[in-house]
């Protein structure tokens, strides 16, 4: 079991973090201040500490050298995500703003933990976001693989792209819905190209308030505005020889979009409340989910930005377009998910299989490891039924053979035989007969299980069809 020290001299986050961690099958230590960690502990022994910034007499980032290549997570408010940035300079495996999300805390300390056992195995250093992304996305640099799962041909075409691309310093717009995974392609471009030893600064435009979006990308002056009690270096600035990765562009105020264009043009940043200039070498990958051309034409998305940005443009296709990819990446989650848990046993059974299959999944990769997360945990069998997964397959989202096989075989049941049905018969056909010949001995419930769907979905169709429903009988339920 990884043991993990925590630094954090705030009492409540320190044993509400502490409590997620335990909940997930981690040991935990803690402590208020890097000298109390000194005293309690032997601090290499650790397999990661999670430690805040700022704290009182030294700062975190001396764990970093006490720890002796044990990676050190640093937690840190936005107003001083400048210093996290040095923090990773100075050594720091990762940072993490707060007040963070539980889900994005035990990812990142998984993919940590992930990365050092490989980094152990190999004999390298566990260091920068850089090796990070690497292991997080299952990129091996050493063989040029994309790790990212799937085979299905947009895909094929999407992988093709990224190895022709990868290797230039050109910038990259990437395309899709959310939840498609757009940080994954990111991550495989900076890390199949030149810059891969730099770091990657990822930079999620919407989560970062309005007012400080200038100043956290291109940083400031002492006195540049009310609390700026000293120049900050700017996310732009710290990405420098390497890789800035800016999600939800779209959502980038029109002023900092000015600013964004003079860095692509130029090659030069301009701290908030300064008169000079200076160059940085810093290529640029951008993402979104919505229609730039579209906000350009209303004047919300500066245009000469969009085609700056438009140099290459990669287009990551939905969940519901990839086939049989989405079982293969269930069946991934599902292991993840498993070890986490420490069961071996379980699997999905045949009906989630098409339930995971046929579902639209419209929020995308999110919704799918959301769904697998919660199955996990609730299941207390070896199979993991379509119920479990919380999803609801209309038979709209079937085709005539799919449909026949979600329905299986009867033999005679209350006098009544059930015949195979017939490869003239339409889906809807098939539904009417079935329901018709079935529902004097069956429920309502039991009609939906045989055919695949809810018992929504069946009282749904039964409107349009015409079909009403029998009161009398087995059919009746309270």
């Amino acid at each position: 079991m990884p043991h993990i020290l925590i630094v954090e001299d705030e009492t409540i986050i320190r044993s509400a973090l502490r409590r997620l961690l335990e909940r997930n099958q981690y040991q935990v230590s803690e402590a208020g201040s890097v000298q109390e960690a000194q005293e309690r502990f032997s601090i290499p022994t650790f397999d990661l500490i999670v430690s805040d910034l700022r704290l009182p007499g030294a700062p975190g980032t001396e764990l970093i050298k006490l720890g002796q290549g044990t990676p050190v997570l640093i937690m840190t408010s936005y107003a001083s995500l400048r210093s996290a940035v040095d923090s990773m300079k100075m050594g720091a495996v990762d940072y993490i703003a707060k007040p963070f999300d539980h889900d994005e805390m035990l990812q990142a300390v998984a993919r940590i933990l992930r990365d050092r056992q490989s980094a152990q195995a190999s004999g390298e250093p566990v260091v920068g976001k850089t090796s990070n992304g690497a292991a997080k996305n299952g990129v091996d640099n050493s063989n040029g693989e994309i790790g990212i799962i799937g085979s299905c041909p947009p895909m094929q075409d999407l992988y093709s792209k990224i190895r022709k691309v990868a290797p230039t310093d050109s910038n990259v717009l990437i395309q899709g819905e959310s939840g498609t995974g757009k940080e994954l392609v990111a991550r495989a471009l900076h890390n199949l190209s030149k810059r891969a030893k730099a770091p990657m600064i990822s930079v999620n435009c919407a989560a970062i308030p309005e007012s400080l979006i200038e100043s956290e990308l291109f940083g400031h002056e002492k006195g540049a505005f009310t609390g700026a009690s000293a120049g900050r270096a700017g996310l732009v600035e710290a990405a420098d020889g390497g890789t800035l990765f800016l999600d939800e562009i779209g959502e980038l105020p029109l002023e900092a979009q000015a600013r964004l264009l003079r860095v692509l043009q130029e090659g030069e940043i301009r701290r908030v409340g300064s008169v000079q200039s200076q160059k940085v070498d810093v290529r640029l990958i951008a993402a979104t989910h919505r229609d730039l051309k579209s906000l350009a034409k209303i004047g919300q998305f500066r245009e000469d930005l969009y085609y700056r940005l438009h140099v290459i443009a990669l287009k990551l296709p939905a969940l519901r377009e990839r086939g049989a990819d989405v079982n293969e990446i269930a069946t991934a989650f599902l292991a993840r998910q498993s070890a986490r848990v420490n069961r071996t046993d379980l699997k999905f059974a045949l009906d989630a299989e098409q339930a995971i299959r046929h579902y639209s999944w419209p929020g995308n990769v999110r919704e799918l490891e959301n769904a697998v997360e919660r199955a996990v945990i609730l299941c207390e069998s070896p199979e993991i039924s379509a119920e479990l997964l919380g999803i609801d397959i209309e038979l709209s989202d079937l085709d005539d053979d799919d449909f026949i096989g979600l329905a299986p075989q009867q033999g005679n049941s209350g006098g009544n035989t059930s015949h195979e049905p017939t490869e003239d018969l339409s889906l809807e056909d098939y539904f009417q007969h079935f329901v018709l010949e079935h529902q004097d001995h069956m429920t309502e419930t039991e009609l939906a299980r045989k055919l695949g769907v809810s018992r929504k979905c069946l009282w749904e169709r039964r409107q349009r069809l015409g079909i009403p429903r029998r009161k009398t009988g087995v059919a009746s339920e309270s």
